[in-house]
């Protein structure tokens, strides 16, 4: 297959290379049991969206074959995702359902045209504490909107805004259900605690099966999916939406937010999924898969979908390594629609809100939210900027808000760091690699350590030091290094560690030293791998 082609499959690579007997055996175990986990997500995501929980199966068994067959990476798994909640209802409530089927199929179209501009790397380039900053605001928003149904409180219409939400639930105390209540925070144990008992099953679909049977039983006194949607739909029909040209434009705001939010999520899942398995993924390739998907979804009644890190990684770990596990999991959801649904009808909505509460957890980032904290300044202030925007005004003005502020605060950075960096290593460098002992390799960074050169450095990093046993790395020429920058420098250190290379840093600055210290990268390297020259670290190198 040409390298240089813009759409390459990877299961059309996989299948080129030879597929084994073996290898289905390990993909048709990961699709099932991937499948399974994703029947509760994409009914909860559904729901907590605004629409009933048959378009978040057909999104799932739709769009999550189609991301499996077309995509770029060989494990990704495709569907309804916990960060489109928020868009999607804010879209319901704007746009209605025909308004978000137009904006999905428009939000493909932009997909698969950031592909064909060889996009997929410039999306990549998004600051982490802005990625931090509007998923931890996602995981709040979401939060916030499964309170009705755990504490069973009766409330004709919730608000959508954040602040006037949370004033009808105070409002609304004294209709509080205990039996809700309790089937929340018993959904919440199962789904978190029966890991300790089984690694394979999951938690919450163990949860819905259990608490399911336990309400039709008892005929506890909860709303139920079908007392609010009705019944599940067991077939997948074609459903046209009807537009007239001149209110297009309408739509490109909210088409650019999804497009722009299930890019950055896919590559993400993407990336995460590499590091996992130990490959490499095609991003506009993906780009374009995710987007024939988002246009494909709507025609069959499904929503939003873009790559689910959580499923993905419950993929890799049952043994899933091609892309015929994810096409599995989305027959398998397709088997469970189409004769399970009478029983899919009658889960709990407070054991959904219990599922979502524990998505909404995972989902907050709140470990890196305290780590960017602790760091510089800027990123605080892109971190906090873009969730409270997302929290209290709209993802998409939170996103625009958040990537300008980053440039801005990056151009002031480099004026104030550029006049005092120099360009080249000097000479004395060439002197001192005629002493290298043999194994012993050498990289130096020349420039700021952040968001937009952070991916080429630790690529260069990871191919140096991976046929190495030791690796100097010089940082005297870095003036900062920012949250995506330190990211990225200890995924390297750990990385190398697992080839068995060491690390050492040279000639670092104090204010980066500073920085180095509050991300503990001094406990990643070991005791006295940081050092203030160069001349000390090669004498540590040759004791090595």
């Amino acid at each position: 297959m040409d390298k240089k082609a813009l759409f390459q499959p990877k299961l059309l690579s996989v299948l080129r290379q030879g597929y084994t007997r073996q290898q289905f055996t390990s993909d048709l175990f990961a699709g099932i049991i991937v499948g399974i986990v994703a029947l509760p997500l994409a009914i909860a995501f559904a729901v907590a969206s605004g629409v009933s929980p048959g378009k978040g199966l057909i999104t799932a068994v739709v769009a999550g074959f189609i991301i499996s067959a077309l995509g770029g990476s060989r494990v990704q798994i495709g569907g309804p995702t916990g960060a489109f909640i928020v868009i999607v209802f804010g879209i319901l409530e704007t746009y209605g359902l025909n308004g978000l089927m137009i904006s999905t199929i428009l939000a493909g179209i932009i997909l698969i045209i950031f592909g064909l501009l060889k996009l997929g790397s410039l999306l990549k380039f998004i600051p982490h504490p802005l990625i931090v900053g509007f998923t931890s605001g996602i995981a709040l928003v979401i939060f916030s909107t499964q309170i009705k149904d755990a504490l069973g409180l009766s409330i004709e219409h919730v608000p959508s805004e954040f602040l006037p939400k949370w004033g009808a639930y105070f409002s609304s105390l004294s209709t509080i259900n205990p039996w809700a209540i309790g089937i929340t925070l018993v959904t919440i144990l199962i789904t978190v605690g029966f890991k300790r008992i089984s690694a394979k099953i999951p938690g919450s679909f163990v949860a819905i099966v259990a608490i399911t049977a336990l309400v039709q039983i008892l005929k506890l006194p909860v709303t139920s999916i079908e007392t609010v949607f009705g019944d599940i739909p067991n077939k997948i029909e074609l459903a046209l939406p009807s537009f007239k040209l001149a209110e297009l434009s309408s739509y490109l705001a909210p088409a650019l937010t999804i497009a722009l939010l299930g890019g950055i999520e896919s590559l993400l899942s993407a990336v995460v999924a590499d590091g996992m398995i130990g490959g490499n993924h095609r991003s506009n390739t993906e780009l374009i898969a995710q987007g024939i998907a988002n246009v494909v979804t709507p025609l069959f009644g499904g929503i939003p979908a873009t790559g689910a890190i959580a499923r993905t990684a419950t993929n890799v770990k049952n043994g899933g390594r091609t892309p015929v596990a994810g096409i599995i999991h989305a027959f398998t959801l397709l088997l469970i629609m189409l004769f399970a649904g009478q029983w899919a009808k009658l889960i709990p909505m407070s054991c959904l809100a219990g599922i979502l509460i524990v998505v909404s957890y995972n989902m907050s980032e709140w470990r890196a939210f305290v780590s960017i904290l602790k760091g510089s300044g800027f990123d605080i202030l892109v971190l906090l900027v873009t969730f409270f925007l997302t929290v209290l005004v709209d993802l998409t003005f939170a996103i625009q808000i958040g990537v300008v502020l980053s440039a801005l605060l990056f151009m002031k950075r480099m004026a104030d760091s550029g006049s005092k960096t120099p360009i080249e290593v000097d000479s004395d460098v060439l002197e001192n690699y005629a002493e290298l002992p043999e194994g012993v390799a050498i990289y130096e960074i020349s420039g700021p350590f952040f968001f937009a050169s952070a991916k080429q450095y630790c690529s260069t990093l990871k191919s140096i030091g991976s046929s190495s046993r030791i690796l100097i790395i010089r940082m005297r020429h870095v003036p900062f290094v920012d949250a995506t920058g330190m990211q990225n420098l200890k995924a390297v250190i750990r990385e190398l560690h697992y080839f068995r290379t060491k690390v050492i840093l040279s000639g670092v600055r104090p204010e980066v030293l500073k920085e180095l210290e509050k991300c503990k990268v001094h406990d990643l390297l070991g005791e006295g791998m940081i050092l203030p020259s160069f001349d000390l670290a090669l004498k540590k190198a040759k004791e090595l």
